[in-house]
């Protein structure tokens, strides 16, 4: 049954495989709390998720169920993996549930930047 209307946490999604070492990744970053990585299918020249180590479906359920220090240490990551495209910018998406286009059902944070990304979401007519 859902939590608060979202879905249960699945322990076998990627980032999850991920997370347990069934699955590897190009790594950028590892903390206490938070893991960064490559995308396997980038959307621009830099592509970084940044997952928490905690089984979290979505921001809402990351920042009402986990503790202040896992919170801080998911967005210090993220705040460092974007560091490098200060220069030029970068953008930072969270998707949650189908209609946003979310594909793994584990909250996570794409950092992506190293080009000009242009619009946001297209207007409908």
């Amino acid at each position: 049954m859902p939590v608060n209307g979202l879905p249960p946490y699945d322990t076998t999604n990627i980032f999850a495989r991920i997370l347990k070492g069934e699955i590897p990744c190009r790594k950028v970053l590892e903390t206490e709390h938070a893991l960064a990585f490559h995308d396997i299918a980038p959307q621009a020249p830099t592509h970084i998720l940044i997952i928490p180590k905690g089984s979290y479906v979505s921001a809402s359920d990351f920042s009402t169920q986990a503790s202040a220090e896992e919170v801080a240490g998911l967005w210090r990551a993220v705040a460092e993996v974007a560091k490098p495209l200060e220069a030029t910018g970068y953008r930072i998406i969270c998707n949650m549930g189908m209609d946003s286009g979310q594909e793994v059902p584990h909250f996570h944070v794409h950092v992506l930047g190293g080009r000009p990304l242009g619009v946001m979401v297209a207007k409908q007519g």
